[in-house]
């Protein structure tokens, strides 16, 4: 005979954090065609909302509910548009990194260094300081 185990034996694994989830980003192109679709649509909800409430202005009979939930979904049109832009912006900027500044004896210099870490030199571009007389 077997039996099942019922799910609240099982151990339950901690919910994934956004940091511990990475996706790849979807290609720019993809990115830039859903955004001018969804700019479109916004465009045509916009014109209908217009309508809709200049329709219930004629027949002076408004309905609240009606004009929230299509306002609803506007803003959310908004908010993909948002992240579809954020995404736009790091996937064109994914590959305009700048090299790191390196030392002659080849070690990275950090922002703001003075001198190389690993060998003592001073940075180019790093002021010296004043000699005391």
């Amino acid at each position: 005979m077997r039996f099942r185990r019922s799910p609240a034996n099982e151990a339950a694994s901690p919910p994934a954090t956004p940091r511990a989830v990475r996706r790849a980003l979807p290609p720019a192109g993809q990115l830039r065609r859903e955004r001018r679709t969804l700019l479109l649509v916004r465009e045509e909800k916009l014109r209908d909302l217009g309508g809709l409430m200049l329709e219930m202005y004629r027949r002076d009979q408004f309905r609240q509910d009606l004009l929230v939930d299509r306002c609803i979904e506007l803003g959310r049109l908004e908010e993909r548009l948002a992240e579809l832009d954020a995404l736009l912006a790091a996937a064109v900027s994914r590959g305009k990194t700048r090299p790191a500044a390196r030392c002659d004896c080849g070690a990275p210099i950090f922002w703001g260094s003075k001198f190389c870490p690993q060998c003592g030199r001073a940075v180019a571009g790093a002021p010296l300081p004043a000699e005391s007389p």
